[in-house]
């Protein structure tokens, strides 16, 4: 957010109500922090995400991780599994277990936790269109082990409509999309009350090219779009709003992402309080994942890319995050390798235990710069909120690919600024080596896609066709009703239905969703 203004003094905070902006970290509006002694008492979670070729291999990566520290899991799914497409279709060749770990059936997501005690670890999943499926085998998993459903921690992105906005990992429209996720906020809040049901992600929004008001705006808008479906369903909002969370990046403007996130936090808890009714403490803060910036890796000089994570690491950190994910400085190039991976970790624990940061709550707190950039961020996404409410929210803004443009356009202000060099990227426009990097790269091997459809062939060969069947033929009436459709997911699931079986029969329930053009 860069500004002609070059020095703030205690004039620019002449209009400042610490009492009514501040208050205490713990305490409403919790622009401070949503608990009193923020990590005095104890770090944010270390939670790399990781998810490649086979179960086995990812659990090997997963088992390497905690071994050296990490204090939370977070699941990488290969694009089939998140389109709802098994390993076997047409659609998945060239694809499995490319950009995450190859799950078709509950087998799979055995082989992905052996040796992990769910009761001990808590695991968040990147899954959306797909996300009531795999919950459900997490659920099975559990039970398997001996965990009780309540007792398993974690959470699931499950958040569509910015899929729609940004990402495009969606599947049914968004009448079918919605209704799963608050058949999700109302199973969970009975069978898996540990479990965030949703993390709205921001984090894909600014990846695809939008400001960090833009992330804010329509991550809250969505969010408010969630809470409306399910309050619309019959649900009362602190029976849910506890078990939502957020997701967000940290990109390189430091104080910009301090700043961000610290307005973050009031935003949602007035939102929460005075919009929708919330009167559960708990509904009103604001509890986050944040991962560092991967549109900020550059393939040109790499090594660069650890100093640049650890920048927005601390960014992350002061901004009190509630667990955190550092990018790997390979990750321009492929996916991490083992080595990169543990530096990444590295540099979380280095953040948390050497550089004395955790001893002290909000440290940029009363700043003149921060908090006048906290309150312009606050007041520029207020706006965008007030225009997407009066077009009828996300929903139809997206509908109207309103959102969608918003993004498009700055993503291409963005790129004109560092093309004509107003943007300098180290590396890449300017201070350019010709030399070449050469760092290990991570490959997947192509044998995986084989060996994963011969995988899929035996569980189908040794499960109950006739149990698969009904268990698909009652999902299918459900879904055509008005059912809560979670524990008819469950039981197909166990059955060892598939994930491309399963999501068919929702398909042809719900239909398809053709997306708008925007010009």
């Amino acid at each position: 957010m860069p500004s002609d203004k070059h020095l703030w003094t205690p004039e620019d905070m002449s209009a400042f109500d610490p009492k009514a902006k501040l208050g205490q970290a713990g305490t409403y509006p919790y622009t401070r922090g949503i608990h009193a002694d923020m990590y005095r008492s104890k770090v944010w979670t270390m939670r790399q995400y990781a998810g490649f070729g086979s179960a086995e291999e990812t659990n090997e990566r997963f088992r390497y991780l905690l071994s050296n520290g990490q204090t939370g899991l977070s699941t990488a799914f290969d694009l089939p599994t998140q389109m709802g497409l098994d390993s076997d279709d047409p659609m998945a060749e060239g694809e499995v277990g490319r950009t995450g770990v190859a799950i078709d059936t509950l087998a799979d997501m055995e082989r992905l936790f052996e040796q992990i005690d769910l009761s001990k670890v808590s695991t968040s999943m990147t899954i959306n269109s797909t996300s009531s499926i795999l919950l459900s085998m997490y659920r099975a998993v559990g039970i398997k082990q001996g965990v009780s459903p309540e007792k398993l921690r974690g959470t699931i992105q499950n958040d569509i409509l910015k899929e729609y906005e940004a990402r495009n990992t969606y599947i049914y429209p968004p009448a079918g999309s919605m209704r799963l996720i608050t058949n999700i906020f109302e199973y969970c809040a009975k069978e898996l009350p540990s479990f965030n049901t949703i993390s709205i992600s921001g984090y894909h929004i600014r990846e695809a090219g939008a400001t960090a008001v833009q992330e804010l705006a329509f991550t809250f808008s969505n969010a408010c779009e969630y809470v409306r479906a399910a309050q619309s369903s019959g649900l009362d909002i602190d029976s849910f709003a506890p078990q939502l969370s957020f997701f967000f990046v940290a990109q390189m403007d430091f104080f910009e992402e301090v700043a961000k996130f610290r307005a973050a936090r009031r935003i949602w808890a007035r939102l929460m309080k005075d919009k929708f009714g919330a009167k559960n403490p708990k509904s009103w803060m604001l509890r986050f994942h944040v991962q560092t910036a991967g549109s900020s890796l550059t393939q040109q000089q790499p090594e660069n890319n650890v100093v640049r994570t650890a920048l927005e690491a601390l960014a992350a950190v002061l901004g009190g995050c509630q667990s955190l994910h550092t990018n790997s400085k390979d990750e321009a190039l492929a996916l991490p390798t083992p080595a990169s991976a543990l530096l990444a970790l590295r540099t979380q624990q280095i953040i948390a235990f050497e550089t004395g940061v955790t001893h002290v709550v909000d440290p940029f707190g009363g700043s003149y710069y921060v908090e006048s950039l906290t309150d312009k961020i606050e007041a520029e996404v207020q706006l965008y909120l007030d225009k997407i409410d009066a077009m009828g929210g996300a929903t139809a803004a997206i509908e109207t690919g309103y959102i969608q443009k918003e993004i498009q356009e700055s993503a291409y202000k963005y790129h004109q600024d560092v093309e004509s060099n107003q943007q300098i990227v180290v590396g890449v426009n300017d201070f350019v080596d010709e030399a070449k990097d050469n760092i290990p790269i991570q490959r997947v091997d192509p044998a995986i896609e084989t060996r994963q459809k011969e995988k899929l062939r035996q569980v189908k060969a040794k499960r109950n066709q006739n149990k698969v069947e009904a268990s698909l033929k009652a999902l299918d009436n459900a879904a055509r009703g008005t059912e809560n459709l979670l524990p008819f997911i469950v039981e197909a699931v166990n059955e060892y239905a598939t994930v491309g079986e399963i999501s068919g029969t929702l398909k042809t329930a719900f239909g398809k969703f053709r997306p708008p053009v925007t010009l």
